[in-house]
């Protein structure tokens, strides 16, 4: 049986990498919002790619043997 975590870590980095893609594409074109110089974009795909990598490499399937 498969942890959930396996699968939010799992999508997490899928997010993360969703989230980088269009983040590295408005540093070329930034957006005309307030606070757009900060980048937060790229703040939370980094984020959400090291809680989702932490994750799935934590709840990884077969890699804690059972006693």
């Amino acid at each position: 049986m498969l942890p959930v975590w396996f699968f939010i870590g799992v999508l997490l980095s899928i997010y993360g990498v969703i989230i980088l893609v269009t983040a590295l594409g408005e540093l070329s074109h930034p957006p005309e919002v307030v606070l757009a110089q900060y980048h937060p974009a790229l703040f939370a795909a980094v984020l959400l790619l090291s809680i989702g990598g932490f994750y799935t490499f934590w709840f990884w399937p077969g890699r804690r043997k059972k006693k």
